[in-house]
């Protein structure tokens, strides 16, 4: 055991003396280490420094690049904002305009439907307008009169001078189609004794069946007067003579046939009427008949007439009251005419003839079959010539005896001239002397302003000498 201690003490020393030698080559080297050390560590230190520069200048580079990358997507966040805003807005305000839009387009389309419906209104009232035609004439006068009884003037209220107009008539005419149309006529006219009145002369549905077949109910132009007028050609300046004193009517209410044959050649119209013409439509007993046919071959026009009836007199009578037995009041008519030219002066001449009987005498009703029938007659010549554009003269002379049996010695002559001057296709003007003398009796005529002409101041068979009418003046007529 001891032997070991002795072994561990030398181990032990051996092992001290080993580390104090060691240690000893350590603090030796220590210092040459250590500066090794040192440099080595200051070199890393200022490695580590410019490593530790670097990384902050890349930190500060990052968090700049982070900041403004922050700022970008700040900004972009802003202006996405923005915008969703304005695109809101936007949209607000491109919902509004779209619903402006769609308010408009709505208002647009009723506002076409509107103009369309307008349109179609328009385009009927123009169709309307397209098939009515508005017509009017009027017959006027400035002159002066002198009525004389056995040659003293006498007391008719006309006596002087003034403006007259005789006849304004205003016509609507209207085409359905090709077979049906209306016309609608008024007549404003002087009445003696009353003023100026308003009449309907002619009011009728037409049906046009064919050029020889023309219907016509209600009030129209009867077969003869307005024939007659349209020949003679002056009917502004004065009435034909069975017009002018009062053995016939112009228009009447009825049923009017009439037609053109053979190309024109030939013309006729029967009119079955109430008989008190168109200013005293009566529901009568009876109707009356007139009639006419006429023909035109080169210039000339030759036509025949007549009429039959009891004047619209025959009416029911009150209960208990005998109706008067009463005779028919007939009439003939004739007319010969040429139209033709004159070394390129157009001219007309032409005479009319009218007999009739069973008439009371100045008056519009038939005789009495108690009454002795009496008989009446008249003739018209005629005659005009245009001797210069827009320039005529003319002429006319009648002769009637209006009661042959009552009074042989009744007579009436009338004549007028005149110078007539158309500056226009509606206008006529005229310079006219007009004279008419009555011989033993009294009666109205067309041609009288007012009253009477002849030997007393009303209707008179009896009265002996003669009356005489004179009236000088423009005449005239304007038409559209």
């Amino acid at each position: 055991m001891c032997g070991c201690e002795k072994g561990f003490d030398m181990k032990y020393s051996s092992i001290l003396a080993a580390t104090v030698a060691a240690g000893a080559l350590v603090g030796v080297a220590m210092p040459a280490q250590a500066h090794t050390v040192k440099r080595h560590a200051a070199k890393a230190a200022s490695s580590e420094s410019e490593e530790i520069r670097e990384l902050k200048a890349e930190v500060q580079a990052l968090k700049a690049r982070l900041d403004a990358q922050e700022a970008a997507q700040s900004q972009a966040a802003t202006t996405i904002q923005q915008a969703q805003t304005e695109n809101s807005a936007a949209i607000t305000e491109a919902k509004a305009s779209a619903a402006q839009a769609q308010a408009s387009a709505a208002a647009a389309q009723e506002a076409a439907q509107k103009s369309s419906k307008d349109e179609g209104d328009l385009s009927k009232a123009l169709a309307w307008a397209k098939d009515t035609q508005v017509s009017g004439r009027m017959y006027f006068n400035a002159s002066d009169i002198s009525h004389k009884a056995n040659g003293v003037k006498d007391g008719n209220a006309d006596n002087g001078g003034g403006f007259a107009i005789k006849r304004f008539y205003l016509g609507v005419d209207h085409k359905f189609n090709d077979t049906f149309s209306a016309n609608l006529t008024t007549d404003v006219s002087a009445i003696s004794g009353v003023g100026m009145s308003l009449y309907i002369k002619k009011a009728y549905l037409q049906a046009k069946v064919s050029p020889a077949l023309v219907i016509r109910a209600g009030s129209a132009d009867m077969p003869w007067i307005p024939y007659a007028e349209g020949v003679y050609g002056y009917r502004h300046i004065e009435q034909t003579v069975s017009d002018r004193t009062k053995f016939g009517t112009s228009a009447d209410w009825g049923v009017h046939v009439m037609g053109d044959l053979a190309g024109g050649l030939i013309s006729y119209q029967v009119s079955a009427v109430d008989g008190g013409g168109y200013r005293n439509p009566q529901f009568s007993k009876t109707v009356d008949l007139e009639g006419r046919i006429s023909a035109k071959y080169k210039g000339f026009e030759a036509a025949v007439g007549g009429y039959t009836g009891e004047l619209g007199v025959d009416v029911q009578q009150p209960v208990g009251t005998p109706a008067p037995s009463l005779r028919n009041y007939n009439r003939f008519n004739a007319l010969v005419a040429y139209k033709g030219k004159i070394d390129k002066m157009p001219f007309t001449i032409g005479g009319e003839y009218f007999y009739a009987e069973g008439k009371v005498f100045n008056s519009t009703k038939p005789q009495l079959e108690s009454a002795p029938k009496d008989k009446s007659d008249g003739y018209s010549a005629f005659a005009s010539l245009g001797f210069m554009p827009k320039w005529s003269v003319f002429g006319r002379y009648d002769s009637v005896k209006p009661a042959e049996v009552s009074d042989y010695g009744l007579k009436d002559d009338y004549f007028n001239l005149g110078l007539q001057w158309s500056p226009a296709k509606i206008v006529d003007l005229a310079l006219v002397y007009k004279h008419e003398q009555a011989r033993n009796g009294a009666f109205q005529t067309g041609s009288l302003q007012s009253g009477f002409i002849g030997c007393a101041l009303a209707a008179s068979e009896t009265c002996i000498g003669k009356g005489t009418y004179d009236e000088i003046g423009i005449f005239g007529q304007f038409r559209f």
